[in-house]
């Protein structure tokens, strides 16, 4: 798993945005204005930054151990993931939790919307 891949793979996912806020050396995905990634390019160590639930942060913390609480975010709701250390499937995976858990946030009419199948 490399930075292109997991940069294409957040934006297969439907109505997904990209935007650098924060600089030259970070890239935001969103979903209506709402952000479910951050991945990081200047890094050493390459990674992003997911929204998870707060129980699945915890779990996958224990299991994991290049899954980390997030460096700038806020680490009860954001993970990084050291993603060179995990396959595609897995990668995949995680980013999607990560979009349908922001998009179940949205209003009603937005969630069907964007709603995976």
């Amino acid at each position: 798993m490399n930075i292109e891949e997991a940069r294409i793979i957040a934006l297969s996912l439907p109505g997904v945005t990209e935007d650098m806020p924060f600089g030259d050396d970070n890239v935001v995905f969103r979903i209506e204005g709402k952000i479910f990634m951050c991945l990081m390019l200047t890094s050493v160590d390459a990674h992003f930054a997911i929204k998870l639930t707060p129980e699945r942060n915890e779990l996958l913390r224990a299991a994991y151990e290049h899954v980390t609480p997030a460096w700038h975010w806020n680490k009860k709701h954001w993970s990084d993931i050291y993603y060179e250390h995990f396959d595609e499937r897995q990668i995949k995976e995680w980013i999607e939790e990560s979009y349908a858990l922001v998009v179940s946030k949205l209003p009603k009419a937005l969630r069907e919307k964007y709603r995976l199948s």
